[in-house]
């Protein structure tokens, strides 16, 4: 039976899980969950926008509105929890985070070739997803988290 089997078996009779990674807080963890936790109130506030323009305006198809509010409401709970997660140091939030950067960056690319006020908003979006991909995959924050390097 393998090291890591034995771990399962261990956590599936009972016994607590790894503790939390003792020391200070890195800096560029604590940088990587601010970004990611600013990028997920500016999703809940473009959502709650959405959805009070589609209640209180008039929007072409009311309803489209709506329920693009509230899809995008819902779109700002995952970075949101994942900023929180990466703040109290969860080995789990490191994957939610890079995944909410992943899909940030076509959409920063969308934004920058929609032209206008539309281009400073693609740049800062990129350029935030840019800075927490580094910072995630920085060992500094990988051994903060506890995730060890594959031997």
């Amino acid at each position: 039976m393998s090291s890591q089997q034995k771990q399962s078996v261990k956590r599936a009779a009972g016994a607590p899980a790894a503790p939390a990674p003792a020391g200070p807080r890195p800096a560029r963890l604590s940088a990587a969950a601010a970004l990611t936790g600013i990028e997920g109130l500016a999703l809940a506030a473009l959502g709650t926008y959405m959805l009070i323009m589609g209640l209180t305006g008039s929007p072409d198809s009311p309803q489209q509105a709506e329920m693009g509010g509230v899809t995008v409401l819902a779109l700002a709970v995952l970075p949101l929890v994942a900023a929180r997660g990466l703040w109290l140091r969860r080995r789990w939030s490191r994957g939610p985070s890079l995944i909410t950067q992943i899909v940030a960056l076509p959409v920063a690319w969308t934004l920058v070739h929609g032209g206008g006020a539309l281009v400073a908003g693609g740049i800062a979006l990129a350029l935030a997803a840019l800075v927490v991909l580094v910072l995630l995959v920085n060992p500094t924050a990988t051994e903060a988290l506890g995730i060890a390097p594959r031997e």
